[in-house]
């Protein structure tokens, strides 16, 4: 079935704006890159799993969601009688013929047909590969047009004089022709997410659903039916609850408000812009927003003299979604493989994940503040970004030996000797310093201290002080006095100073013989 073939990402996109956008299947289908029939086939498995509201599939991983909609095959879609659209297109020419009664006509012939609504939406399909042109009908809210003016303004270096064009992006809402544009310095990703992040802002909202061409910012895959929308920009669409509808390649029709949008703007602020000079972008976006304020503001005849701010007020302001509390955040998508110490390199840094990782592939996503990393579209672990080489672990992605093994320290090991007596602490502190680096002796006094699980404290203490005296300073030695009862005996007596050398004419001493 066609939902065996598709990504659980591109699943669970279907319902949520199903679910929770209420957007109907084609829009569904064009904004998923996916046909009409996949996305029917996904919400009739959801709906076999009882999964009807898009809450109800959040809280799911994806091996729970796979198992609620595989578990059981869907039922075999019903094959009705296919109208003959030509004769019926010739009916509707004839005085008084509505395509109601049509439809009336048509379940009389065949009572298991089509419904009335589809068969409209049948009908129109048809029409559409005649070539014939349906009006749009915009309303309040529901869209926004983005897209590239063709005629570009420009910057000049200060230093060579050498004058360079940038880029106008301009975005306008369906209903009001409320109007946003600004400069970028290039039609990329980046620029073309923070545009969209900047209009948002901007209008104070976010529309249904956003419509822009099919530019390769945010378009992977250009097709007249089933366009691949890049991952980014799809995220954009899911944070700000709206849906990316990507207009037809080669239809401007689509996109008939931007295009004369991009007209305007080009006529408005493009050709104004003509004899002033601009060393900075930040200098020419301001000048292009006192432009775009007098062209929202201008009057517009066929509207009775509404200008585009007075109908957006009135349209689009109150029927746009609230913006999120945090604007959009660019990122960037990476693979990695786990490496055996549990850790993941990503852009010349090192980021732990839960060690039952390890050489399991994952996805990376990179923003300029976070990496956050996902395992079969679950977030396992997240860290601050580091730039630059190193390493940023968390503790709790190690396993239970690294983890004790980190507590570790010359101050730990001598409050645990203390614990059991003033010899044993003595000893312990001996040993750290008697070592060229104290992690040296770490498992020296691990294992002194582990034999208070085996031997009296008392013993213990007695043995501590035997191997001090002795200058002992291993686990062996502590070991083998326990082990002998060596412990028990009278200590040993304090070593005698050593002898003063003897300085005399007649000795040659040790510097004669070198």
């Amino acid at each position: 079935m066609a939902t065996e073939r598709l990504p659980m990402r591109a699943i669970r996109e279907i319902l949520r704006q199903k679910w929770q956008l209420g957007r109907s299947n084609r829009a569904v289908a064009q904004s998923a890159g996916v046909s009409v029939g996949a996305v029917s086939a996904v919400l009739q498995r959801a709906r076999a799993a009882e999964l009807t509201t898009w809450e109800a599939v959040t809280v799911l991983s994806e091996e729970a969601l796979t198992a609620a909609l595989y578990r059981r095959p869907a039922a075999t879609a019903r094959v009705r009688p296919h109208p003959d659209f030509a004769l019926i297109h010739t009916e509707r020419r004839k005085p008084g013929v509505t395509l109601e009664l049509l439809h009336l006509e048509y379940l009389e012939r065949h009572p298991d047909g089509y419904r009335y609504t589809q068969f409209c939406d049948l009908y129109r399909r048809w029409l559409k590969r005649r070539g014939l042109t349906m009006r749009q009908v915009h309303r309040a809210g529901e869209k926004a047009f983005a897209d590239y003016a063709g005629k570009r303004p420009g910057l000049v270096d200060p230093t060579t004089g050498e004058w360079r064009p940038v880029e106008l992006f301009v975005m306008l809402l369906g209903a009001s022709s409320y109007t946003y544009a600004e400069a970028t310095l290039t039609q990329q990703l980046p620029d073309w997410i923070a545009s969209h992040t900047r209009a948002f802002t901007f209008f104070g909202g976010v529309p249904v659903a956003v419509v822009p061409d099919q530019l390769k910012s945010g378009v992977t895959i250009p097709c007249r039916y089933e366009p691949g929308v890049h991952r980014l920009y799809a995220e954009l669409g899911t944070h700000y609850g709206t849906t990316i509808l990507p207009a037809r390649p080669a239809k401007p029709r689509d996109k008939a408000k931007v295009e004369v949008a991009v007209q305007v703007a080009e006529r408005w602020i493009v050709a104004r812009l003509r004899h002033e000079t601009f060393f900075t972008l930040a200098a020419l976006n301001a000048r292009i927003a006192e432009l775009l304020t007098e062209l929202n503001a201008k009057p517009m005849r066929h509207y009775g003299g509404a200008s585009r701010r007075d109908l957006f007020l009135r349209l689009d302001r109150p029927a746009l979604r609230p913006l999120p509390p945090t604007a959009f955040e660019y990122a960037e998508w990476k693979r990695a493989r786990v490496n055996l110490d549990y850790h993941i390199a990503v852009a010349h840094h090192a980021y732990s994940v839960p060690h039952a990782l390890v050489h399991e592939d994952v996805e990376v996503r990179l923003t300029t503040t976070a990496v956050e990393i996902f395992h079969r579209g679950q977030r396992v672990a997240a860290h601050a970004r580091r730039y630059g080489p190193g390493f940023t672990t968390t503790a709790a992605h190690m396993p239970k030996a690294h983890q004790q093994h980190r507590e570790w320290s010359p101050s730990r090991f001598i409050s645990w000797a203390t614990t059991i007596g003033p010899q044993t602490a003595a000893l312990v502190t001996a040993i750290l310093a008697d070592r060229p680096h104290p992690e040296q002796g770490y498992r020296s006094c691990l294992g002194i201290l582990r034999l208070s699980k085996r031997y009296d404290p008392a013993r213990l203490e007695a043995a501590c002080a035997r191997a001090l005296t002795a200058g002992a300073r291993s686990y062996r030695h502590v070991a083998a006095i326990l082990q002998r009862g060596l412990d028990r005996t009278p200590a040993l007596p304090a070593a005698e100073p050593a002898a003063t050398p003897v300085t005399h004419e007649n000795v040659r001493g040790p510097d004669y013989y070198h």
